[in-house]
């Protein structure tokens, strides 16, 4: 049991050595170590506040770094459930695709009750997720929206497609304004990926338009400097995340 712990201990000096002082503190002023991984101190009102959007985006990037280089931070779920039970204070709100490829929190290495995520085929806004985003940024204080589409993605692909099938096709008119504004020069086909990645971006850049477009609330915010929204793409290929 003790080498266990030192052997813990020890991951965590070594993984502070190649960070920022802000990250450092994150890594060790902010967990504790047990037995089982490290438990993340549940974010406090007061931490949430003293973030910055642009600390919060630079959070999400370094943890991409560890995610991509296989260095995730060991963790104690169980501990962690326990101690966000009553509260929460995410720093970001992110919007994926439904994809199960895009494992959103270990893309970024964040723990429970350290981000909100929103899930939809083709990461579009609607109502229900402009309410969601709402929610978490003017209510719960999260200082980052991100929409983040992925390569290959299949939403996108069957919008190129102009697939009909059921409600999806209802729910591919979201995503068909990316594909006919997308400017290319070439074959506008599923056939080529560098078309279907152009459509890629021009959709997650549709989304933010439409955030700001329909959610004034967002948009003051924004504007304001409260927050920041960003985007990226996720490459299914090597984990990265490309931002826009």
């Amino acid at each position: 049991m003790t080498l266990r712990i030192f052997v813990l201990f020890s991951a965590v000096l070594l993984v502070s050595c190649s960070k920022t002082p802000q990250e450092t503190h994150e890594a060790i002023n902010s967990k504790s170590l047990t037995p089982h991984g490290l438990v993340e101190e549940v974010l406090t009102k007061e931490g949430q506040d003293a973030l910055s959007p642009d600390s919060v985006l630079h959070i999400l990037k370094i943890g991409n770094q560890r995610f991509v280089n296989n260095d995730l931070t060991a963790r104690n779920h169980s501990e962690q459930v326990r101690n966000s039970a009553m509260s929460q204070y995410p720093k970001a709100i992110i919007l994926s695709c439904v994809d199960s490829r895009v494992p959103v929190e270990d893309v970024f290495d964040r723990g429970i009750g350290d981000i909100f995520v929103a899930r939809v085929a083709g990461n579009f806004v609607n109502e229900d997720i402009l309410g969601s985003m709402e929610f978490a940024c003017k209510v719960s204080g999260s200082k980052v929206i991100l929409v983040m589409g992925h390569e290959n993605c299949g939403a996108i692909k069957a919008a190129i497609d102009d697939v009909h099938l059921g409600n999806i096709t209802s729910m591919l008119t979201n995503i068909k304004p990316a594909v006919n504004d997308t400017s290319f020069h070439g074959e506008r086909s599923t056939k080529n990926p560098e078309f279907v990645h152009s459509v890629c971006i021009g959709n997650v850049r549709h989304t933010i338009e439409q955030i700001r477009l329909k959610s004034p609330i967002l948009k003051e915010m924004e504007d304001t400097g409260k927050i920041k929204i960003a985007g990226a793409v996720y490459d299914l290929g090597n984990g990265e995340v490309e931002w826009l």
